[in-house]
């Protein structure tokens, strides 16, 4: 399954990365293609493209703010958990996603 996600917390530090690097590990493991993009203080990093977004069966939202440029998302099944969630159940989180 090729899957994006979008990672951000309020203060956009720690918790963004951990739970981008958690959902990375738990679908690599399980087999599938993942492109996580993290929304922290440094702004937006790894940014997922157009084609990144159309090619994913799902885009993972793992967030306890709003997702900046959310119209990229217009069209694309869309589960939203919490950043907490995604750090400490992600193979949880995939399972949720269908994957």
């Amino acid at each position: 399954m090729k899957i994006v996600a979008v990672t951000a917390c309020p203060t956009g530090i720690a918790h963004t990365y951990m739970a981008a690097e958690q959902l990375e590990k738990a679908a690599k493991a399980a087999g599938h293609s993942i492109r996580v993009e993290t929304q922290g203080a440094m702004g937006i990093e790894n940014e997922l493209t157009a084609k990144d977004i159309a090619e994913a069966e799902i885009a993972i939202f793992a967030v306890d703010i709003e997702v900046e440029q959310l119209s990229r998302f217009s069209g694309k099944k869309v589960l939203r958990v919490g950043v907490a969630e995604a750090i400490k159940n992600p193979k949880g989180v995939l399972a949720k996603a269908g994957a």
